[in-house]
């Protein structure tokens, strides 16, 4: 397993990453625990979660990934591990959780406190905002228009400053964001700076084969800031994994949750799926670890964040460790990208 450091920080975080979002849903807290454990064991010494964890968000469950993973990480030696965890921001239909999260002071110090009960540990490595409280298109949406505005969410200035208190507390180590785009990375970067609190370190949006969104511009922005992507959704909620060329009705996010995947639901992007999983088979490579291989791959990844809901899904992820993309095979890659350039974006 290859480590990296966050920028800004002394956090070196190993390059895969296990995502969590599945515990509480679709695994129980014993095979929660058993990825854990597996994904440690590998090297993986980097967890994110999320307050509104497990997905789909249900008033039901909301929280019950963050108690896994806590149940598990009391049983660690806590300084070996680099925790990230998210604050759900506003607007997506979530009344139930502090009647509609925003991202004032009073709900960010709530939230983190939350979070830090159901982890069971006195600090938060990575405290990322889930999304901007502004209207920015996400979610399998594509452009953006100014008549979506949100009126009512709090100033950024003022969500960066209640970040920064949970820094000084000691509650938070380090902060990031998720679902952003370039002039939301570069306003946090100028405000942070304005007004002397601490800097984002990192971003963590979709990257895969089939959305390649993230180098139009955000690519640059980070580079030029010296913001590092934790890249989620790498195999596009299993699509990449070639499951459904074989078998449109195999089980899955995709298939249980109505409405989940609307993102991967655009022209085309069957017809791209079944291009890398067939170019994969000609490098006795399985799709996951095409696409897993690729993501790896690129110069401004700094971890790649995967999931599972089974240890032999788990295990085949975490083969990519192993794995060196062929130039040819790059090539190969491109040409298809070419030919059917991000149809999930």
């Amino acid at each position: 397993m290859d480590y990296r450091t966050l920028p800004g920080t002394d956090l070196a975080v190993s390059t895969l990453c296990l995502g969590t979002m599945t515990f509480g849903e679709q695994n129980s807290e014993a095979e929660g625990h058993a990825q854990l454990d597996l994904a440690f064991d590998a090297g993986i010494n980097f967890i994110d979660t999320a307050e509104m964890y497990p997905v789909p968000a249900r008033a039901e469950t909301q929280g019950s990934t963050e108690r896994i993973v806590g149940s598990w990480l009391r049983r660690q030696e806590r300084s070996r591990i680099v925790l990230a965890t998210k604050v759900s921001g506003p607007n997506r239909g979530m009344d139930w959780m502090r009647g509609g999260p925003q991202f004032t002071k009073e709900q960010i110090h709530a939230a983190c406190d939350d979070s830090l009960s159901r982890l069971q540990t006195d600090y938060i490595d990575l405290y990322q905002l889930h999304w901007p409280a502004r209207h920015v298109p996400m979610f399998g949406q594509t452009y953006f228009d100014p008549a979506n505005e949100y009126t009512d969410a709090p100033a950024l200035a003022d969500t960066l400053a209640a970040l920064g208190e949970l820094v000084r507390a000691g509650k938070v180590r380090h902060i990031g964001v998720s679902n952003e785009t370039p002039w939301g990375v570069m306003e946090c970067k100028r405000l942070a700076r304005e007004l002397g609190v601490p800097v984002i370190n990192t971003i963590q949006n979709v990257y895969n084969l089939i959305n390649r969104g993230f180098e139009l511009g955000l690519a640059e922005v980070c580079h030029r800031e010296n913001v590092m992507l934790l890249v989620y959704s790498p195999l596009a909620f299993g699509l990449l994994s070639g499951k459904y060329v074989t078998n449109p009705h195999a089980d899955g996010r995709m298939t249980r949750f109505a409405n989940f995947g609307v993102r991967y639901l655009k022209p085309y992007v069957n017809e791209a799926v079944a291009a890398y999983s067939a170019l994969a088979q000609e490098y006795d490579l399985t799709p996951a670890q095409l696409a897993l291989g690729w993501v790896k791959s690129r110069w401004f990844v700094g971890s790649t964040i995967i999931g599972a809901t089974s240890i032999e899904q788990l295990q085949e992820n975490l083969s990519v460790c192993d794995i060196a993309l062929p130039d040819e095979l790059l090539a190969a890659i491109e040409a298809i990208h070419r030919r059917c350039p991000s149809p999930a974006h």
